[in-house]
């Protein structure tokens, strides 16, 4: 019986498996969650940012959206609609109102 114990002794353990990224071209060794994590969003939307223990690997803040759209405003020239209806302007006046786009 101490054979067999001796045998599974002498059998080598498999050294551990090592996982690499690339990001902003340097290659880091990082855990298995981090690997599939990385895989999962791409490696070109994360970005290092130096920490007190070494690099932090953090996604990349997604840039908010800037939004055009038109809105009714007094000016000084504008125009005249009838009965309110924005439909349907009858002519342009002084202090009228006109379309302005503005962004959020």
């Amino acid at each position: 019986m101490s054979e067999v114990f001796k045998a599974l002794e002498s059998f080598k353990k498999r050294p551990e498996k090592k996982h690499y990224v690339t990001i902003q071209g340097k290659q880091y060794q990082v855990g298995l969650e981090k690997k599939l994590e990385i895989m999962k969003h791409g490696e070109e939307n994360y970005m290092i940012k130096p920490a007190k223990f070494g690099p932090e690997i953090l996604l990349r803040p997604k840039p908010k959206a800037k939004t055009r759209y038109s809105v009714l405003k007094t000016a000084e020239k504008g125009y005249v609609f009838q009965a309110g209806d924005i439909h349907w302007p009858t002519g342009t006046t002084e202090k009228g109102e006109t379309w302005l786009i503005e962004f959020e």
